[in-house]
């Protein structure tokens, strides 16, 4: 049983792996700002859970009815996003260091909830069969740093391409001092969530190891 990431995170892909799954990584290439602006302009605005639950499900249908590796994606196909609150605002990737460094400015010394999305698509046989989806959350606790500590945190490049502008499973992660909720979550995806979505579907989580 193989399982498709519609993702290049290596983050993600790292943590499938840590837990006996080897994942096939697709890029989806979905406009995430536009397909947020399209769902807003005719229901309103999202709320944290809706917005990762949304991009999550487009970036899972992307992929369906590609090819990988010359082949048709024949297995589970997964979409996952992330996003973190704090202090009411939600925050994706900040891309910018000057972005990075006023969100760190935000949320130094303070606590936020990470929340991550999950749209899993059976996709067995070569044809969508059924899907299920949800979210996930953690609360993180960060830990107070110094301008220093921030300068040089953000210089290392490694907050701009991730939500919240942090890791816990890197750089990052002397600088969190708890978090509350599955641990993985804030990685990139809920494992537990992930292994009850897969049961949701018909599927045993241990028939998607690869333990060579």
């Amino acid at each position: 049983m193989r399982l498709y990431l519609a993702s290049t995170s290596p983050a993600r892909r790292q943590l499938l792996r840590q837990a006996g799954v080897e994942p096939l990584l697709v890029a989806p290439g979905v406009d995430e700002e536009a397909a947020v602006a399209a769902h807003e302009a005719g229901h309103g605005p999202l709320a944290p859970a809706e917005l990762v639950q949304l991009l999550a499900r487009r970036k899972a249908e992307a992929i369906v009815g590609r090819e990988v590796d010359g082949r048709p994606i024949d297995g589970l196909v997964l979409g996952g996003d992330s996003a973190f609150l704090v202090e009411g605002e939600l925050h994706g990737k900040p891309h910018h260091p000057e972005v990075a460094r006023a969100r760190w400015a935000g949320q130094n010394g303070r606590s936020g909830v990470l929340w991550s999305g999950h749209w899993l698509i059976d996709h067995r046989d070569g044809a969508p069969k059924g899907a299920v989806g949800r979210p996930a959350s953690a609360v993180v606790e960060f830990a107070r740093l110094d301008d220093a500590e921030i300068d040089a945190y953000v210089a290392t490049g490694e907050p701009l391409a991730v939500a919240g502008a942090f890791t816990v499973d890197s750089l990052g992660g002397p600088f969190i001092r708890s978090v509350t909720g599955d641990p993985s979550t804030v990685v990139g995806l809920s494992l537990s969530t992930l292994r009850e979505l897969v049961h949701e579907l018909g599927v045993r989580w241990t028939d998607l190891w690869d333990l060579r």
